[in-house]
């Protein structure tokens, strides 16, 4: 007993003194006036709160430490949470970058702060009604018209739109940071668009399984009541048109900065992720176009800016929005969350004037302030900003240039900046330059401090605003920096409130209403949606054919360099024309002039593999199956996704090294088995619903083209008994047919067989007529045209594929093979294929014209006003 007491008194003792030591190091590393772990500015002395996290991590050694950072790239890979940086040599995917060290806040803390969120909250709202209603604010001076009527995200024709409503501004967003005296401060509002929620509760799930133990020691509050709470609202607003409402997040699509984030929410809230070409308004009301019909929306939870979302009234040249969505709010058969026009209340005008604003309406002072700030429209605070450039952050009242720090301007830049502001006053603010705190980050295997910025959600709920309980938080790269943001290399950490007691875990699981709409999914899957799933179900058969065609020409290079065989040199060409064929990369190997090229065809076989800006190349297919996918990323599962993770950093090499015939052999066994895979885990994870079996046809319709032009270049033509033996040997290894014919006609092989095998054998997954039956099956399961005079009326494609169908199975494989005494070409053959390489593209136009075709976009006669400068992305 005595020994035990002793082992954990001086466990206890040497954890201590690793503590102590730590917070000696870290100290002396901390150089700003506040520090989120440190006591009152006191170097040595550290908070209670901090005291278990420090004690985890001292107990760690430098490469434990390290392992850490390791795991959270490892993990934020994995799980694909990606962040698109803006012309980053990167990559245009770049994973977010995740520091496994949480910040930490009391209860006492953050319920401070979450007043002052809530209360921030009903301030703007209250302006935002205002604004679009009686305008009193501006009647009583409270604030400037220029603010208003001079920023490019106040529209006019959403006046009258939303005096009724209690919370039009659903979502608010706030970026924090804590000043020197420890106090927080808001330097920026987000509300027309506002990112990041689905980033923090990513950031969580991935720290919970980086620091297991730590999580599990600290009372941490949980972030699922918040979504729960916002899946909640985004129902009871739709409740208005139907029991059951229509719910879908709009996303300005794949480019966008926070595309990942828009993919997670609407797989995780369980809506329908679309793009405005995917909806359409008719008789005022908004539609999706999806692959069961029209499917009323009732509710758009949008990621696209004010000014992008109606090309007819608004921006009219935007290519992201839809049009006469205006109209369709205006005759309220839609809600959009939030609301067209909310973008006004963001403007950092407002900030000097928000404090009076909250006396007059709220009756009491801002309990969480803006930074000071000063806008340039009233002379005297425009001479302090002027006076004070160089000390200040200048912003524009709306997105008209990013922000300035002004310390960082030369003389020239100065004086230039000077002139715009005394030309145009109004749409400047001078914003004090806060010096963040600092709070532990690991950098490396050490724990230093860095300057933090804090992002904190709320949603309209219960009457009131309900604030997620921690939110985001964005470290500096470095202690120099004063930007903090993705775009600028900014890191994200995990926010953990730490509570007296344990919290519950709150279920996610969806009420009635969800579990409904869920059993008819499968007729809300946007058109869009659906073509993508088609067509990279057609990338991805392209690309297996491709590599392994490829394969078997290296294979069959080797032969011809080993044996010198004039056989295998024929054979060899027509493999080689046969790539070409297949790829669509004329003139390639199809050349009719006596040239060197067959050879010596290394040159043009990398060209085929490797060349990017050539249509139909090995490396061109893979980066339109990787953006098809990538546009689809609601969709896959996280293995799924992983693969197809896997796929981008296998495209990421092949384009950042010299191509060399060992580098195509080795890429080759690489794609096939991502490809095996990607085949294996879509068969086994994808619903089986109209996506799944969308996905399946593009690869179906796909491998019968794709058969049907090497069954053209290997089997038509008839030269000797041992040149056709190795061209069906090629062919079937390029099929992975080989051992089944083999094994099928050991004694027997000859062409009959082998288009017994691959043409006419329903059973042979590699067949042709396999195909056809699949293409057959999958269209019962696709919603049927509400325009049929009958149930039972067959399709344009539907009778197509009965007629192949039938043709196959009248076919008879020896009169196929019989060649013709004149030409040595096989007619029967030659005309089978002719036929059913018709009848698939007149299949892949008819599904089309069905399925895909989308609504053309509306536009204005005449443009009423011009944007100019304003970004797409939402910050």
């Amino acid at each position: 007993m005595n020994h035990s007491s002793n082992y954990k008194r001086n466990q206890t003792q040497a954890e201590n003194e690793k503590l102590e030591q730590l917070v000696m190091q870290y100290g002396k590393a901390c150089h700003v006036a506040f520090d989120e772990m440190l006591s009152n500015g006191d170097t040595a002395l550290i908070k209670d709160h901090w005291i278990p996290l420090m004690k985890s991590l001292g107990r760690s050694d430098t490469n434990e430490l390290e392992n850490k950072h390791h795991e959270a790239r490892r993990v934020m890979r994995e799980s694909g949470v990606t962040y698109n940086v803006y012309n980053d040599p990167q990559g245009r995917n770049r994973a977010l970058q995740l520091d496994p060290v949480p910040m930490l806040m009391t209860q006492n803390d953050w319920s401070d702060i979450e007043a002052g969120l809530v209360q921030r909250a009903e301030l703007l709202n209250l302006i935002f009604k205002d604004i679009y209603a009686e305008q009193t604010i501006l009647k009583e001076g409270l604030l400037p018209p220029e603010i208003i009527f001079a920023h490019q995200g106040y529209h006019r024709n959403c006046v009258g739109l939303y005096a009724n409503q209690r919370h039009p501004i659903v979502n608010y967003t706030a970026d924090m940071a804590r000043g020197p005296d420890g106090k927080m401060w808001v330097f920026s509002d987000r509300v027309q668009a506002p990112s990041g929620a689905g980033y923090a509760l990513e950031t969580r799930i991935a720290m919970s399984r980086i620091m297991t133990q730590e999580f599990k020691e600290n009372q941490v509050r949980r972030l699922s009541h918040y979504f729960r709470l916002m899946r909640s609202a985004l129902t009871n607003l739709g409740m208005h048109n139907q029991k059951d409402p229509h719910i879908v997040l709009l996303t300005p699509g794949p480019l966008n900065e926070t595309y990942f984030e828009h993919a997670y929410l609407s797989s995780y809230l369980g809506y329908t992720l679309v793009q405005g070409a995917d909806l359409t308004v008719r008789d005022g009301k908004v539609w999706m176009k999806s692959l069961g019909g029209l499917q009323q929306v009732d509710v758009i939870l949008r990621r696209v800016d004010d000014s992008f979302c109606d090309p007819l009234e608004l921006m009219e040249d935007s290519q992201l929005g839809v049009p006469g969505l205006l109209q369709a709010v205006r005759e309220r058969n839609v809600i959009v969350v939030n609301p067209l026009g909310s973008g006004i209340v963001e403007s950092p005008g407002m900030y000097p004037f928000l404090n009076n604003i909250a006396k007059a309406r709220l009756g009491e002072e801002l309990k969480l302030a803006s930074a000071a700030s000063w806008w340039c429209g009233h002379k005297k605070e425009r001479e302090y900003v002027l006076e004070n450039l160089d000390k200040l952050v200048i912003k524009a009242i709306d997105r008209r240039f990013t922000t300035i720090f002004g310390g960082s301007l030369s003389s020239t830049e100065i004086q230039d900046l000077r002139d715009k502001i005394n030309a145009q006053p109004y749409l400047y603010i001078g914003q004090e330059r806060l010096i963040c705190s600092s709070a532990p980050s690991l950098v490396g295997s050490e724990i230093l401090p860095r300057r933090i910025l804090f992002r904190s959600f709320l949603v309209a709920a219960e009457g009131s605003y309900q604030a997620m309980p921690g939110g985001l938080t964005r470290i500096s790269p470095d202690n120099d920096s004063f930007l903090i943001t993705n775009q600028t290399g900014g890191v994200s950490k995990d926010t953990w409130i730490i509570s007296e007691h344990p919290e519950h875990q709150r279920s996610l699981l969806p009420d009635v209403n969800m579990v409904v709409r869920s059993l008819h999914g499968e007729n809300l899957l946007p058109s869009r949606s659906a073509e993508n799933l088609f067509w990279v179900g057609r990338y991805a058969e392209r690309v297996e054919d491709v590599v392994r065609l490829l394969r078997t020409a290296l294979r069959k290079i080797s032969d011809f360099t080993d044996y010198g065989d004039d056989v295998d040199q024929k054979c060899l060409v027509k493999i080689l024309k046969a790539v070409t064929a297949l790829t669509g990369t004329f003139p390639g190997f199809m050349t009719e002039e006596e040239t060197t090229l067959f050879e010596r065809p290394e040159k043009e076989l990398l060209d085929v593999a490797f060349d990017v800006d050539r249509t139909g190349s090995l490396i061109n297919t893979l980066k339109s199956l990787y953006y098809g996918a990538f546009n689809l990323r609601d969709l896959w599962s996280s293995d799924t996704w992983r693969i197809i993770d896997d796929i981008g950093e296998l495209i990421s090499s092949i384009e950042n090294r010299r191509p060399t015939l060992i580098s195509l052999h080795n890429d080759i066994d690489k794609i096939i088995d991502a490809f095996m895979a990607f085949a294996g885990v879509t068969q086994e994870s994808m619903s089986h619903e109209s996506g799944r079996f969308m996905f399946d046809l593009g690869k179906r319709l796909e491998r019968g083209l794709q058969l049907v032009k090497l069954l053209r270049s290997l089997l038509t033509e008839y030269d000797s008994e041992h040149e056709e033996l190795l061209n069906i040997e090629a062919l079937m290894a390029s099929q992975e047919s080989l051992i089944t014919y083999r094994r099928q006609f050991r004694l027997t092989g000859s062409a009959v067989a082998a288009i017994n095998l691959l043409v006419l054998d329903q059973n042979h997954p590699r067949s042709v007529a396999y195909q056809l039956l699949k293409l057959q099956n999958h269209f019962d399961h696709f919603p049927q045209p509400t325009t049929q005079w009958f149930s039972n009326k067959l399709t344009d494609e539907q009778k197509k594929l009965l007629e192949l169908c039938t043709f196959i199975q009248m076919s008879e494989p020896d009169k196929l093979a019989m060649v013709d005494e004149h030409s040595g070409q096989r007619i029967g053959l030659i005309e089978l294929l002719n036929k059913v390489e018709k009848g698939l593209f007149q299949v892949s136009d008819d599904i089309t014209h069905r399925y895909f075709s989308h609504t053309d976009y509306g536009r204005q006669l005449a443009p009423q006003r011009y944007i100019d400068s304003v970004k797409v992305a939402e910050k």
